[in-house]
C-alpha cells in the first residue's frame, strides 16, 4: 500500500468550497502512479521492456464530498495482477480515517512504442506484493451505451492543457469534459469510466448524452470509434 496526504485547498474546490470530483481523480492518480515507487523490481521491469500502464476503467463510489481545507489522506492498492492487465483500490480518507471516495480501477500494460497489450512477465508478477481486496459495491468494468435516446452535443477541441507525460489525454480531464455536460444541481452519487482509444492533441471529442432515470451516460467519441465513456450514478 502508497498513502498520499493532501488538504482540499481553493484551487481543488468548486463555487460551493466542496472538493471537485476533478481534483480528487487527479489525487487518486497521484498517488497511484507513485506506487510504484514502493516496487523497484516491478519498476526496473517497465522501463527496461519499455512498458507502461494505462488506466483502462475505473469506478467510483462518492460516500461524501469534503470540504475546503479538510485533511485528507489517498491510499492505494494493488490486489489482483494478470499477464496484461492489474486491478488496484484508492480510497480517500477524511481526517477521522472514513472513507469519502472508495475506487477500484483496471490498469492495462503496454508497449509504449507500439501502444498495444504487452504481458507482465510471471517472474514479476510473483514478485509484487499483493494486499486485500477492500470492501465497495463493485460494478461490471463494461459500460453498455443505450441502443437509442442519444442527444449529440457540440464537439470539445483537445487542447494542450489535456495531455500527460505519456502523450494522450489524461484521465481525469475526460470526466471535467463530461461533467460540464451535466446540469448544475446534478447530484454525483457514483461514477464509472471505461477507456478504449487514447485521445491526442488535434484530436476532436464529440460527445453524446444519454439521460437515464437513475444515471447520464456521456460517449465521446473520435470519428466513429467511442474513445471514453463516462457514466454518472444519483
Amino acid at each position: 500500500m502508497y498513502s498520499l496526504n493532501y488538504k482540499v485547498t481553493t484551487s481543488t474546490c468548486d463555487s460551493e468550497g466542496r472538493l471537485k470530483l476533478y481534483s480528487a481523480l487527479q489525487m487518486m492518480q497521484d498517488c497511484s502512479e507513485m506506487w510504484i515507487e514502493t516496487e523497484p523490481g516491478v519498476k526496473r521491469y517497465f522501463e527496461t521492456e519499455n512498458m507502461a500502464q494505462l488506466l483502462a476503467t475505473r469506478q467510483v463510489e462518492i460516500v461524501r464530498v469534503p470540504q475546503f481545507k479538510e485533511e485528507l489522506t489517498v491510499t492505494t492498492s494493488v490486489y489482483g495482477m494478470k499477464p496484461m492487465f492489474g486491478f488496484r483500490n484508492t480510497f480517500i480518507y477524511d481526517a477521522q480515517g472514513r472513507p469519502c471516495y472508495k475506487t477500484w480501477s483496471m490498469g492495462a500494460f503496454v508497449d509504449k512504442q507500439t501502444g498495444k497489450l504487452k504481458r507482465v512477465d510471471a517472474a514479476t508478477i510473483d514478485s509484487m506484493h499483493m494486499d486485500p481486496q477492500l470492501d465497495m459495491d463493485y460494478r461490471d468494468r463494461r459500460i453498455m451505451l443505450p441502443k437509442e435516446g442519444g442527444r449529440t452535443l457540440a464537439p470539445i477541441p483537445v487542447m494542450k492543457a489535456d495531455i500527460d507525460y505519456n502523450r494522450h489525454v489524461n484521465n481525469a480531464n475526460y470526466v471535467r469534459m463530461a461533467m460540464e455536460l451535466l446540469p448544475d444541481d446534478y447530484p454525483v452519487a457514483g461514477m464509472r469510466m471505461e477507456y478504449r482509444v487514447p485521445a491526442k492533441l488535434g484530436d476532436t471529442l464529440t460527445p453524446t448524452l444519454y439521460e437515464l432515470e437513475d444515471a447520464t451516460i456521456v460517449a465521446l467519441h473520435i470519428g466513429d470509434d467511442v474513445s471514453t465513456i463516462v457514466e454518472f450514478t444519483k
